[in-house]
């Protein structure tokens, strides 16, 4: 693969502006489990190697099981997650992938069914964020390093 710029050292007004809403998001009283589940999924779905690997990463420091990371993916195929856990990866992915239809009614309604309106807006802007951050570090080949 061939270099490619790195945004974030030639133009750091851009990190830190980006950081502004990550550090919003972070201390808006969204739980760290349910932050880990977005910022998880939406790099699943992104393909983007750097934020999977810090974002398990800081998942298992939190306290969340690999077992449940490692079905994260087929998250509607176990019972491993909450009904507001569902809403949230349901929400992830149709927001993640707007361009193929949107956000549905039905998961819009479900997520709003269980969520109070303050926290679905924090977590709309959580999976905003995390998919910034995934388009940055994809079209830039941000890579994480390799653990021996």
């Amino acid at each position: 693969m061939s270099k490619r710029i790195n945004i974030f050292q030639l133009e750091p007004e851009v990190y830190k502006s980006i950081m502004v809403l990550e550090n919003y998001v972070v201390n808006s009283g969204i739980s760290k489990t349910h932050l880990e589940l977005i910022k998880i999924r939406a790099s699943q779905i992104n393909g983007c190697t750097y934020c999977l690997d810090m974002h398990t990463r800081d998942a298992r420091k939190a306290g969340e099981t690999e077992q449940r990371i490692y079905v994260l993916n087929a998250w509607r195929d176990t019972s491993f997650f909450t009904e507001e856990e569902k809403a949230i990866l349901a929400l992830t992915e149709e927001i993640t992938q707007i361009s193929h239809a949107g956000v549905s009614d039905q998961t819009y309604q479900q997520a709003a069914s269980v969520l109070d309106e303050h926290y679905l807006a924090k977590v709309i802007t959580a999976i905003s964020v995390i998919n910034v951050w995934n388009r940055i570090s994809i079209s830039t080949r941000l890579e994480p390093k390799l653990e021996a």
